[in-house]
């Protein structure tokens, strides 16, 4: 008489487990943890196995077309997942095993069955672990495989990503992030920028998850290489998903590794791309100056295009480009005196901060706003004449000069009015003796100056603006 099986349970509904498979593959998964396993395990066996996995994904399909059925999965959930745990384990650094196992098309199986899972009305603990430990065994066979990578995409997209990467739990989207990330190349992202809905998907999980390296690389070593998909992807996100790709953009550029002589090309267009934005755009944070701030988010992304640009205009190989792009130091220096003329006016968020908050207190998307503005001037007029001369003509220096005050809501706002100053002066007399006859017309304010490291000394009939000997320190 042969041996009970132990019964499993599911849904408080008692059903067998078909033991002898389910001990079988678990020894199996056990083996091929060793490295000497793998390399000697026999085409055979994988054939048992896939066997095993089809003959179990019967009872998914099953509960697919009737729900009921749900509670009778459970061993064969059991069998799914082992089957998929001994697939997982026998691929790791076997290409040999790879080939076996890609060969006998269970990557086909897989990707059905787990396409499967998604169709599920219920999600119990056994469905998500079959679920991932598929999702783990796609991503091995494919790892460093050139030829399991393009079976796995063949499989795959669209359909897999999309049904994984909006999944809520974090493990599923994780791996399918991985799988994405290994099997990626040049040709494929062609296909990607097909499928903007993948991409974006792919922003929004890097937004919910930042501490999956996935998503971060896929951005990083892919998509922010295809200037075309950027642009793209921009004008479909959510404003909050947009924050989260400008972030990744200041990432790549403040990053350790520099720009490289491949990636300047591609980020000259991405900064073409935000110029255009901005100056489009830019004047939706007005907005924040009444109440309620129904576009927070919108002028957040608007704020974050300007920390990008910031970046960028300090990056040597991006300077210049953004420099002689059309409009935009005009409409930084229209804006800036906009939110000046605002925060005097009246009380509101761009108004000046003139006490010192607590540590890490931000009270409003707008900090820091004013500075950053000053900043890409001062940046934008970096030796370069042309732009020394606009922002004298567009009555720029005196505003420049009137906003450096004490201004909790603009951290460092001082230091970068004095870095914007020294570049607007640089080999730029007209622009020396307009700051000094500003201060010998009371316009300027001589102790401010000097503050700033500035001094006006007459010589004859004519005043000139040097440095000061002693500068104090800002």
């Amino acid at each position: 008489m042969a041996a009970p099986r132990p019964p499993a349970r599911l849904s408080g509904v008692m059903v067998p487990a078909p033991i002898q498979d389910l001990e079988a593959l678990r020894a199996l998964t056990a083996l091929f943890k060793e490295q000497r396993n793998r390399e000697t395990a026999p085409r055979t066996i994988f054939q048992r196995v896939l066997d095993i996995l089809k003959k179990s994904s019967h009872a998914v399909e099953l509960a697919c077309r009737d729900p009921s059925q749900v509670e009778q999965l459970a061993s064969s959930l059991q069998l799914i997942t082992e089957c998929f745990r001994c697939l997982r384990n026998a691929c790791i650094e076997c290409s040999v095993n790879q080939n076996s196992i890609r060969n006998l098309d269970t990557i086909g199986v897989a990707v059905d069955l787990i396409l499967l899972f998604r169709e599920l009305r219920v999600e119990p603990e056994a469905l998500l672990t079959a679920f991932r430990c598929g999702l783990q065994f796609l991503g091995n066979i494919a790892s460093r495989n050139e030829d399991s990578q393009a079976i796995v995409w063949a499989h795959a997209f669209p359909e897999l990503f999309l049904s994984c990467l909006n999944h809520p739990d974090k493990k599923i989207v994780a791996y399918s992030s991985m799988i994405l990330f290994t099997s990626l190349n040049s040709e494929r992202m062609r296909e990607v920028e097909e499928n903007l809905s993948i991409a974006v998907n792919i922003v929004e999980a890097h937004q919910k998850q930042p501490e999956s390296e996935w998503p971060f690389l896929i951005i990083t070593d892919h998509f922010l290489k295809s200037p075309e998909l950027v642009k793209a992807m921009y004008a479909k996100m959510s404003n909050q998903e947009r924050v989260t790709l400008l972030d990744l953009i200041i990432a790549k550029i403040v990053g350790e590794e520099p720009l490289t002589k491949d990636d300047i090309p591609v980020f000259l267009s991405h900064a073409e791309l935000i110029a255009s934005t901005f100056v489009d755009r830019c004047k939706i944070v007005l907005k924040l100056t009444s109440e309620p701030h129904a576009d927070d988010e919108e002028a957040l992304a608007t704020i974050r295009l300007l920390d990008v640009l910031c970046e960028m205009t300090a990056n040597t190989d991006l300077l210049g480009c953004l420099q002689a792009y059309p409009g935009l130091l005009e409409r930084a220096i229209d804006l800036l005196r906009l939110i000046h003329v605002a925060g005097s006016d009246t009380t509101n968020i761009f108004s000046t901060s003139g006490c010192i908050k607590a540590e890490g207190d931000v009270s409003n998307v707008a900090e820091g706003f004013k500075s950053h503005l000053i900043r890409l001037i001062g940046n934008m007029c970096y030796r370069n004449k042309d732009n020394q001369d606009k922002v004298r003509e567009l009555d720029g220096i005196p505003l420049i000069l009137d906003s450096c005050r004490l201004d909790d809501s603009n951290p460092f706002l001082t230091q970068w009015v004095v870095y914007a100053i020294r570049n607007l002066t640089e080999d730029n007399s007209q622009n020396q003796d307009l700051i000094a006859k500003m201060e010998e017309q009371g316009l300027a304010d001589a102790s401010l100056l000097r503050k700033m490291g500035f001094e006006v000394e007459k010589r004859g009939d004519k005043l000139v603006l040097k440095a000061a000997r002693d500068t104090p320190p800002p």
